[in-house]
């Protein structure tokens, strides 16, 4: 079984109104369903724009109002979904769960379903500045071809939740990201390497590009997009199918073999996922 995917990076820019953030997003779709792309990842804090659009005087308004814009990300996807039929990561945007942010990874499948997956795992600047809580469940997702998790950025630092996903099934980690400098950008995709080696999967991963000068702490973005393979021989020598070129506003298109993981997991040069010392550590499964 092979499937199709793309990892767009997605320019962040000031805008007027949201209607110029869904022709941004629907240029994106439209492209990759020219190439015959089955699943789309978009990067983390997608939606921040739209606070560019500020308030009745002009000023950015603040990261607790994305989640008012909840109704509308969530019908544009949606619809982009169910026309295109595609699965569409629609990157992460902050909804309001009681009295706590959250910053949730969206899945929208072609037939309106959507699946939610709060960060994990939350930095110290989206706690101090933003106030964000943290998500406490991990779910993998059965999309009929491909059984996926979303993991946000600094989750995908933490091998523990990765192994778990693995454990319950999943072969492809889509991992949307939001990194302000080379230091971040690198932790996160050194990160997504480490974690394609030890489970053996593959790891779908994008970020933002672009700036927006009025929205606090989105002002600087470094961002690349890659697919990720296992490093072995039926794989590129650097585990990378695609990457994009650094801090431009593109799409990557690779496709994945699901059934060479297999392979790779029974008789691979090495086979971590097997070898696993669960005698030693604690066996996540």
């Amino acid at each position: 079984m092979k499937i199709r995917v793309s990892a767009v990076q997605y320019e962040l820019r000031t805008i007027r109104s949201f209607e110029e953030f869904a022709a941004q997003v629907e240029h994106h779709v439209r492209t990759a369903e020219e190439f015959g792309t089955e699943y789309v990842l978009f990067p983390e804090f997608l939606t921040t724009p739209l606070l560019s659009i500020g308030d009745e005087q002009g000023k950015a308004l603040p990261i607790d109002r994305l989640p008012d814009f909840t109704g509308a990300y969530e019908a544009l996807f949606s619809g982009l979904a169910r026309q295109y039929k595609m699965h569409l990561i629609g990157g992460t945007h902050v909804i309001r769960e009681g009295d706590k942010l959250l910053n949730t990874a969206h899945l929208f499948f072609p037939d309106g379903r959507i699946g939610r997956q709060p960060k994990i795992h939350i930095t110290p600047t989206e706690v101090k500045e933003w106030n964000m809580g943290a998500g406490d469940v991990l779910q993998v997702f059965d999309t009929g071809k491909a059984v996926i998790a979303m993991l946000t950025c600094y989750d995908i630092e933490f091998p523990e939740i990765v192994r778990m996903a693995r454990a319950r099934g999943a072969d492809v980690i889509f991992c949307p990201s939001c990194t302000d400098d080379r230091h971040g950008f690198h932790r996160v995709r050194y990160t997504c390497h480490a974690r394609t080696i030890e489970n053996q999967l593959y790891v779908v991963t994008t970020g933002t590009v672009g700036s927006l000068p009025t929205v606090d702490f989105m002002r600087a973005n470094f961002g690349q997009a890659a697919v990720l393979t296992p490093n072995d021989i039926p794989f590129p020598p650097h585990g990378i199918a695609v990457q994009g070129e650094l801090n431009q506003d593109m799409i990557v298109t690779a496709d994945l073999d699901l059934q060479l993981l297999e392979e790779v997991r029974s008789r691979g040069s090495v086979t971590t996922w097997r070898d696993r010392r669960t005698d030693l550590y604690t066996d996540w499964s």
